[in-house]
């Protein structure tokens, strides 16, 4: 008995000991993470001083205040920062106080006791330290600061509508595609950015786009490779359909022009063109990433569907020249390929598209 009793003091001594090591490591752990917090404040709050100095000079170049109104207001910002710093670091040195003397930052009886702290997770603003949201780990959110002049924004554009080639020495009207049968199809995601600093006239959109454009041929013909040309024939027998498509990636620029309205809150400027006359000038390039023929016809009975995938000669390189001219999102969008249909080809062809975009 005597040596299970002695076993049972010595286990109970060693738990102590490794509990109190433990108590005192994390004790450790808390003071560092408080002398982190200050250093943190310090750096948050000359940041946010920084950002209130950049408004007011922004206020100050936008004449909407005088120079001796801005000079007072960053005084008194540098003063309400330099007191926030100053009453943090005080608190946190008294919570670091208490722990190096009681080892919590609890003091008081079960029954009654108070907890030093800053925030809490049970309370509304329990992830704010001294008016500044601090992110601390995952899941907690930190509030964003509200960019006060955003110069740029992006969307997403969408295109359709009629499609067809301009050919040495023939004019549209007769044309060896269907005006109404042939199409283009775009989608692309765009960037538009401000040019100068205090006018939203003149914008730069630039982005990436994927462009599909579809020839439909007339009088019974689908397209032949032959060595390096690729001409139009005669089907043997009668087709339902022949559609031709080139599908390509490329990157288009435009300079836009037009007016805007202008929103401006003490926080932030922003200049909106919704409801707005709008005209682009610009062009793109880029690359052919496919090409391909669909042939539906009947013969002998069965109906065939031939979905024929080559290089058709097609040229590889893509550019040319585009333009809008609109209101608000809805824009008549024209385009037209420096680039030929065929590389090598004996007659010269360029596609041609004509239809509707809208910025989403």
């Amino acid at each position: 008995m005597k040596t299970i009793a002695t076993i049972a003091i010595y286990l109970a001594l060693a738990f102590f000991a490794q509990f109190s090591n433990a108590q005192e490591k994390e004790n450790i752990t808390k003071i560092e993470q408080l002398q982190q917090q200050k250093e943190q404040v310090v750096t948050l709050e000359k940041e946010a001083l920084k950002k209130e100095v950049e408004s007011i000079n922004d206020r100050l170049a936008t004449n909407q205040i005088s120079r001796k109104e801005a000079q007072t207001l960053k005084e008194a910002a540098a003063q309400n920062h330099a007191l926030n710093i100053e009453n943090a670091v005080a608190i946190i040195d008294n919570r670091i106080a208490l722990l190096e003397r009681n080892g919590t930052e609890t003091i008081g009886t079960e029954d009654s006791k108070i907890t030093f702290g800053i925030g809490s997770k049970n309370d509304e603003n329990g992830d704010v330290l001294f008016g500044i949201n601090i992110k601390t780990g995952k899941g907690s959110d930190t509030k964003k600061d509200i960019v006060y002049d955003r110069r740029t924004s992006s969307g997403i554009m969408v295109a359709f509508g009629v499609n067809n080639a301009i050919v040495d020495g023939q004019s549209l009207d007769d044309s060896d595609y269907k005006i109404a049968g042939s199409r283009f199809f775009e989608l692309g995601w765009f960037w538009k950015t401000r040019v100068f600093k205090n006018t939203n006239f003149m914008r730069i959109r630039y982005g990436i786009s994927y462009q599909s454009n579809g020839l439909k041929p007339t009088d019974n013909r689908y397209f032949v490779e032959n060595g390096n040309q690729t001409n139009l024939e005669e089907f043997r027998v009668e087709l339902d359909k022949s559609k031709f498509r080139m599908d390509n990636l490329v990157v288009p620029l435009h300079f836009e022009f037009g007016p805007s309205k202008v929103k401006e809150t003490e926080d932030k400027i922003r200049y909106y063109t919704a409801r707005k006359f709008k005209i682009g000038l610009g062009g793109y390039v880029g690359a052919n990433i496919s090409t391909r023929q669909k042939l539906k016809y009947k013969e002998n009975g069965d109906r065939i569907k031939d979905k024929i995938k080559r290089d058709y000669n097609t040229s590889d390189l893509i550019y040319g020249l585009s333009t809008y001219i609109g209101f608000g999102d809805t824009s008549l969008y024209l385009k037209y390929d420096l680039s030929p249909i065929f590389q090598d080809a004996i007659v010269e062809q360029n596609n041609v598209s004509l239809g509707l975009r809208f910025d989403l």
